[in-house]
């Protein structure tokens, strides 16, 4: 680990794979892409970069397909709309318009021509990232950090002050149940003391009996700009895909890599069942929807025979 005096530069800029079919979510995703699904009255993607800019990222790189252009979209200045709220006099979602991306903060589209996976994805933003860490966030998982309606400081700032603190990487873990270890990367740590502890190996979907830790990587990373020589370098898989976990398991035989067990909820919305829950989550916290989505879901259970929601 590194000292204060050497610690780690603080990152500037995030990663956002978004080049994905998202074929689970079809036929809605034939033209809506699923960073785009909203979560009450925001898309995925949107929740990614608040986080992203949270944590001190000013440069975001969206790194996407040629036939996506949704995202790119959304993020770029809408002047008909605008205008049209403007005359209308319609402050309050001018200000929701125009404030998508504050003031000082950049995105950048980057196109990944083909599809050979998340490693490959990655590489495809080392022209913008260039020699520093940086940050990668997969928008399906919309990661929450609230209490009792109260905001405390997301996932990826935990993992940026911890990064630039000790001069190390730093990927984000979650517990999970043994039984479903053959559903993730697994990471295997030493003196992990409840919150992290530095990889000694990452174990791909395991089975359970197999499995070094229950601790899951999630859809966060803050990584050392070494990354993307050790990506060059990596031997493609399966379907030619170049795999983050690979250069992952090669970083960390070079360079400190953290286990970090963040504190928050984890929702996968890359599921049908993760976006729900997401979704009903957010309303019964939401400052304006609280009370009626309440009602709406004990009106709901009540008719289906299911007891009151308190």
């Amino acid at each position: 680990m590194q000292d204060a005096r050497t610690r780690q530069r603080r990152i500037r800029k995030a990663v956002f794979p978004v080049a994905g079919l998202g074929t689970r979510f079809l036929p809605a995703t034939k033209t809506v892409p699923k960073e785009m699904l909203p979560i009450v009255d925001r898309p995925l993607i949107q929740y990614a970069v608040d986080e992203a800019i949270e944590a001190g990222c000013d440069t975001l790189v969206f790194v996407t397909n040629r036939y996506k252009h949704a995202v790119a979209d959304y993020f770029d200045k809408a002047y008909e709309l605008e205008q049209k709220l403007e005359r209308a006099g319609k402050a309050e979602q001018l200000e929701l318009v125009r404030n998508v991306l504050p003031p000082g903060v950049r995105a950048v589209f980057v196109t990944q021509a083909e599809a050979l996976g998340l490693g490959h994805a990655v590489l495809c933003a080392k022209p913008v990232v260039g020699d520093e860490p940086f940050a990668v966030l997969l928008p399906d998982d919309l990661i929450w950090n609230r209490q009792k309606g109260v905001a405390g400081p997301g996932a990826l700032k935990q993992m940026a002050d911890l990064a630039e603190a000790s001069g190390a990487s730093v990927i984000a873990t979650q517990d999970v149940p043994r039984e479903k270890t053959g559903s993730y990367g697994i990471a295997a740590t030493e003196s992990f003391n409840g919150r992290q502890g530095r990889i000694t190996a990452m174990v791909e979907k395991p089975k359970p009996e197999d499995a070094p830790s229950t601790l899951a990587v999630v859809g966060r990373y803050v990584l050392s700009p070494r990354i993307f020589d050790l990506l060059e370098a990596t031997t493609p898989g399966a379907g030619g895909e170049i795999q983050l976990t690979d250069a992952i398991s090669a970083l960390l035989r070079e360079e400190p890599v953290l286990a970090y067990r963040f504190q928050g909820t984890r929702f996968d919305c890359g599921t049908h069942i993760g976006l729900i829950e997401a979704t009903i989550r957010h309303a019964l916290d939401h400052e304006a929807l609280s009370d009626a989505a309440r009602e709406t879901m004990q009106r709901a259970l009540g008719e289906m025979g299911v007891v009151d929601l308190d």
